[in-house]
């Protein structure tokens, strides 16, 4: 379950989904991910400390580069307990429509 909170504490910061976004779209360096945002260099990097922390992405040096890419693993664990708690809260939330429904139709009786 820390895995999960470390997930979702990450996602919780637009900048850091922004980066993910981007990393969707294929591998980047620092500077080509650091590119679209008007913060310091030193500001991404802390993003992406915590992105990979949270096993959202990896990276490795490349020549003088660091090249960042997304690693979905993390992502589809978090996925999944959406999904699970969507599941769940629909269904209980039909079964209170059907049984508010019933009970209306029951005091008009």
């Amino acid at each position: 379950m820390k895995r999960l909170d470390t997930t979702f504490s990450a996602l919780a910061d637009p900048t850091r989904r922004a980066i993910l976004a981007r990393l969707a779209r294929g591998d980047a360096t620092v500077g080509e991910l650091a590119a679209p945002f008007d913060i310091s260099l030193p500001a991404i990097s802390r993003h992406l400390r915590v992105l990979e922390e949270a096993s959202l992405i990896e990276s490795e040096r490349e020549g003088q580069h660091r090249r960042c890419k997304l690693r979905p693993a993390a992502l589809m664990k978090a996925n999944e307990w959406l999904s699970f708690h969507t599941r769940f809260w629909s269904g209980t939330l039909d079964k209170l429509d059907k049984h508010l429904k019933r009970k209306k139709g029951e005091s008009h009786d």
